[in-house]
């Protein structure tokens, strides 16, 4: 009712001839297009203006003197709601955009999915009316021809013969994005919808392994194109991909020759490297696509002492197909069909190369991934901590992760050479002369007189650790296998114009340790932080002097839902954030073997102590599952010094017993945080057999305390 009268012009407080033009008795107020722009205005600096607000404007503003201070107050009401209307009818036609667009793929994916189904069925019956019409010869004989690989090698050395390829590779490729083509099987852990990454599936009984996704990306289909066309900028694994020589094809399309090298992911296997056609081309119905294939298996490429390092894998046709979705954005499809050659690796270690999983979270659902971090920081989606940008972000992120691939993968042609040992083979040394940290201040160099970086690495099995909980321990327990004084060294050569020999310059931490997050992507797969060790002055004369430490630290896969193919934890000693900021990377990382048993229980907790107790019994009052009792994994670590030229054997010798040192605390760690299995006496058997088990858990109960 009051409302009612605050919006007519008959109000008590004033005569009839005081009101202007279009407030007649009895009716609402009409307002001209003046007030309303006044009001507007005033709207944009203030949509709630406090009662005084209003008065204060009724007294500055002549044109709005005829108008009530309670009418003023509805008209600000009715402005909030009709702005709250039109966000929410926004908002709605977003999501309606997305549901639409996730039904149509859903609908195409199901109608995949039966011509899939009928295919088998067809197939299933084919094989009954054989096994009852031939001999088991003629069945063993018609089985092998079914599984024959066919890999023709073509000659590629004319333009025509190249769009023959090219052509082919794009027939092969649509026939696996959105055919039938591979038998594909649905992804565990991975539910489409709008709001999730996508749908994922894996290959099965192919030759190789194969991945493929789809998605919706709030980006134009060329901008999508151009992101994932660089491969470096978004798949860490990704050393370098160079364009030889471009060919125009059909469609105002373009044919690439392109060498393409990736990092390994352990010290235990060599790299690969891959030589490929890349066909980039225009289909009937405006989708964009960009498919790639082996040229000539592992025969053609460069040759050039570069490659020397490699194993060439072979690229089956696989790509990206990129449609434009009704309202803006577009239809992701994402193939990856890859051979890697696992016949030269350790058998133990096949599972790295031989596992379609590995490849749908490593490349195919990262791509998606990034695609759509970018298509949410574009939109405001993702708000960052202390005001960084995204993309200043990212470098960081990914200088981190391509500073440590590069320590782990120690190339020659990046000036890296294996120092001599000391007669035990468990800590690989190796030496960069060209790798130096620089920090140019005044125009002065100050790291002239740095030889380079020495990197002490190892790598180990480990049994029954589940890989999120032993990296999310060394994460918030830095002070059970930090040797703080290696960190102050390392800070130094950051912070300083020396990085002398650490016992020179002796220093005392309190072993705390205060986690700063800066930014993570969308899922939480990712995060990056600064971790600030606290120092502690020896003497009076240095209690003025900072004496803190500051890593900029990636962390992959500590979330408890972690579901990945690596998780690792890579630090470097920080002292500012400019572009230039020399990073020496070091960390942990480890990866599954066993990949049904990758994903950790979210019930699961870092009680040490009671682990180490109870034994069993703990075990499963943490959460934890009888897959965890059985994972095998890969531990990489890597660390990296910078040195004086005439420190170069002392630091080397320090960097190696270092690395040791870490990797019993390791071992220590991976004993105490195992599920146990062998009864309530377990514990105790542990803790009788192993005195460090004993101190680290004491360690964490006075932590914990």
């Amino acid at each position: 009712m009051a409302t009612a009268m605050a919006m007519r012009g008959g109000s008590s407080d004033g005569g009839g001839s005081d009101r202007g033009a279009g407030m007649d008795s009895g009716k609402y107020v009409r307002y001209t297009p003046e007030q309303v722009e006044t009001l507007e205005r005033v709207y944009a600096d203030c949509p709630k203006p406090t009662s005084s607000r209003r008065q204060q404007l009724l007294r500055e503003c002549p044109i709005l003197a005829n108008i009530e201070a309670r009418q003023i107050k509805v008209w600000f009401q009715n402005r909030r709601c009709r702005d709250k209307l039109r966000k929410e009818s926004s908002r709605l036609e977003s999501v309606n955009r997305k549901v639409s667009a996730m039904n149509k793929l859903l609908m195409e994916e199901n109608e995949r999915l039966q011509k899939q189904v009928s295919q088998l069925v067809h197939e299933n019956a084919q094989v009954r009316q054989q096994l009852q019409n031939t001999s088991m010869a003629n069945d063993a004989s018609c089985e092998s021809n079914v599984t024959t690989p066919q890999n023709p090698i073509r000659d590629a050395s004319n333009p025509s013969g190249l769009l023959s390829i090219a052509e082919e590779t794009l027939t092969e490729f649509l026939s696996k994005a959105t055919g039938t083509a591979i038998e594909w099987v649905q992804m565990p852990g991975m539910k489409p919808g709008p709001d999730s990454v996508g749908i994922v599936a894996i290959s099965h009984g192919c030759r190789g392994v194969a991945a493929r996704a789809c998605g919706l990306v709030n980006l134009e289909p060329t901008k999508v194109v151009e992101i994932l066309k660089d491969r470096p900028s978004w798949f860490r694994d990704c050393r370098s991909l160079e364009v030889f020589t471009v060919l125009p094809g059909a469609n105002g399309g373009t044919i690439e020759l392109v060498y393409t090298q990736l990092y390994a992911p352990t010290t235990l296997v060599p790299a690969r490297d891959f030589w490929t056609l890349r066909y980039t081309t225009i289909v009937e119905d405006g989708s964009l696509v960009v498919c790639e294939r082996s040229l000539s298996g592992s025969g053609g490429g460069p040759s050039a002492a570069s490659a020397q390092q490699f194993v060439r894998a072979e690229m089956l046709p696989s790509g990206y197909l990129v449609r434009p979705c009704d309202g803006g954005g577009s239809i992701v499809h994402i193939v990856d069909h890859l051979e890697f050659e696992a016949w030269n690796i350790p058998e133990v270690l096949r599972p790295l190369y031989e596992s379609s999983r590995v490849v749908a979270q490593k490349m195919t659902t990262a791509a998606l991934r990034h695609i759509r971090q970018i298509a949410q920081e574009t939109s405001g989606e993702v708000v960052y901590a202390l005001g960084r940008q995204p993309a200043v972000l990212r470098t960081f992120s990914q200088r981190l992760s391509r500073g440590f691939n590069d320590a782990i993968s120690g190339f020659n042609d990046d000036g890296w050479s294996i120092m001599a040992g000391d007669g035990i083979e468990d800590v690989v040394v190796a030496c960069n002369s060209t790798k130096k940290i620089r920090n140019v201040s005044n125009g002065v160099n100050a790291f002239e007189a740095l030889g380079g970086t020495i990197c002490a690495k190892a790598s180990m099995l480990l049994q029954s650790v589940p890989p999120a909980i032993l990296v999310r321990f060394l994460r918030e327990h830095r002070s059970e296998w930090a040797d703080y004084s290696m960190d102050a060294y390392l800070a130094s050569a950051v912070k300083t114009s020396t990085c002398s020999f650490p016992g020179l310059r002796p220093m005392r931490f309190s072993g705390s340790q205060i986690i700063m997050p800066l930014a993570h992507t969308v899922e939480n797969e990712e995060i990056l932080e600064v971790v600030r060790l606290e120092g502690q002055p020896l003497s009076h004369d240095e209690v003025l002097l900072s004496r803190d430490i500051d890593m900029l630290q990636l962390c992959t896969g500590i979330d408890e839902k972690s579901v990945g193919s690596s998780f690792q934890l890579v630090f470097a000693p920080i002292d500012d954030f400019p572009d230039d900021a020399p990073l020496v990377s070091s960390g942990f990382r480890v990866i599954p073997l066993d990949m049904k048993t990758d994903v950790v229980s979210s019930g699961r907790t870092l009680d040490l102590a009671s682990s180490l107790e109870v034994g069993s019994t703990a075990a499963q009052a943490s959460g934890a599952s009888p897959d965890d009792c059985n994972v095998r994994s890969v531990l990489t670590i890597a660390f990296q010094f910078p040195y004086e030229l005439h420190l170069q054997d002392s630091v080397a010798a320090m960097a190696r017993q270092y690395v040791r040192s870490i990797v019993s605390a390791v071992q220590r760690v991976s004993i105490a945080i195992s599920p146990s299995q062998s009864g309530l006496n377990a514990g105790q058997r542990i803790l009788s057999g192993l005195p460090e088990a004993a101190t680290l858990a004491r360690w964490i109960c006075q932590s914990y305390q």
